[in-house]
């Protein structure tokens, strides 16, 4: 049987949310969600249709707006945003079962609307203007919509065509797709297709899709290895991925991460501070999640790129969640494999392979009352930050200079939550 998939954006959803909350016409106001206090180079999360209509790019940084452009700047909301999010979801199950609906970001999602056509008597456009008119009327948020016979045309027809056509809305099967885009430039316009790849394959002649579909698979496996099947298929308009397999795919192994871009650029010593904070927490969601790792990754991105980003990792004899063991490792690596001589912009870490204590023998050689001891007490200190708020109880070191947990607590996503 034929499937039939949607692909819904919420048009520029945090400068849309925006306007609806002060009343505002979205595609007549000039808006632009960014945080001032970061200063005149402070990213904008979103701008409203309106700033587009005059040429200004989304995710510009507010010097970049041209002088004679007057605008509203939004603080972001980021608990705002998911609550809209969230009742936008609400109205996806008022048509759809939740195990045909995926939530691809806060304001994009897939469904797979197959078996709803016959039930509602619609053809696949009309069954996606009924959902995107139920979400403008209700929240007065615009929504554009695409049509695909899989995942990727869906996808593609949201973002290339129904984003500018008046409609909103659009559709692709495998022939229209290979007719209108088999020529399409620029290649970066193509869901997955990143600057970078666009370049590999413009050192291999290839310019278009017409190009990649036509290119032998070996050529193509040689450069990119097993994600070139992922090229070959879509340039044919194909994807074989469905949501009941998204929803049903278990990873082999898990692991837990954060990241983080520094406000500012870090000299060695406060950047240590950082890490060590960062630990702290990623230790107490070990905990809270009841997982045990014995294998850390540390990433640092330096300063304007003046130099490759460190990428290192290390896997050490006994399972552990407790901080005082993983900052020990963490350390470890940052004082041997960090250039102590260049500023610091990007912090990551990683916690690989974590698993159940259970599923794992305990150390001889460890000292398991003395353990549990400090695992109780950072359980202690979680369950207060969960009923009294992240800032409740801190460590010393937050409040040393350049420490920034105090501030991110009151950040969703990097970003002012109220």
């Amino acid at each position: 049987m034929k499937k039939y998939y949607l692909c819904i954006d919420l048009k520029t959803f945090y400068a849309s949310v925006e306007c609806v909350e002060r009343r505002l016409d979205p595609f007549n106001t000039n808006l632009v969600v960014a945080d001032p206090s970061r200063g005149n180079g402070a990213l904008c999360l979103a701008i409203s249709p309106k700033m587009k209509m005059l040429g200004v790019k989304n995710r510009c940084r507010l010097f970049e707006i041209p002088p004679n452009i007057k605008y509203i700047i939004a603080v972001p909301r980021m608990r705002k945003y998911i609550e809209y999010s969230s009742n936008i979801y609400g109205i996806y199950l008022k048509y759809f079962s939740k195990d045909d609906v995926y939530v691809y970001s806060i304001d994009e999602a897939f469904i797979d609307i197959t078996s709803y056509l016959k039930l509602y008597k619609k053809e696949p456009i009309e069954l996606a203007k009924i959902v995107t008119n139920d979400i403008f009327e209700t929240y007065g948020i615009t929504a554009t919509a695409g049509v695909g016979t899989n995942m990727y045309l869906s996808k593609i027809a949201m973002d290339v065509l129904a984003k500018h056509n008046s409609s909103n809305m659009d559709w692709l099967d495998e022939t229209k797709y290979q007719e209108i885009f088999w020529h399409h430039k620029p290649l970066t316009d193509f869901w997955q297709i990143g600057h970078g790849i666009e370049r590999r394959l413009a050192k291999m002649r290839l310019f278009d899709m017409y190009d990649v579909a036509h290119c032998k698979p070996e050529r193509l496996y040689k450069e990119f290895g097993i994600n070139a099947g992922y090229l070959i298929d879509h340039a044919w308009g194909r994807e074989n991925c469905t949501i009941e397999q998204i929803k049903s795919y278990k990873p082999k192994r898990n692991s837990i991460s954060n990241s983080q871009v520094l406000f500012q650029d870090y000299p060695f010593e406060k950047a240590r501070l950082i890490l060590k904070e960062m630990v702290e927490l990623g230790s107490l969601r070990l905990i809270k999640n009841n997982l045990v790792t014995n294998t850390i990754s540390l990433y640092i991105g330096y300063s304007k790129d003046i130099i490759p980003a460190t990428n290192v990792m290390v896997h050490f004899e006994n399972f552990t969640n407790v901080y005082t063991e993983l900052v020990k490792n963490f350390l470890k690596l940052f004082d041997t494999r960090v250039n102590s001589r260049v500023m610091i912009r990007r912090i990551g870490i990683s916690f690989n392979d974590v698993v159940n204590p259970g599923d794992i023998q305990l150390s001889l050689f460890v000292d398991q009352m003395k353990v549990e001891k400090e695992r109780n007490l950072e359980m202690a200190i979680g369950n207060i930050r969960n009923r009294m708020g992240k800032n409740a109880i801190i460590r010393g070191m937050n409040l040393e200079e350049g420490a920034t947990t105090i501030i991110r607590n009151k950040l969703i996503g990097g970003h002012n939550a109220e």
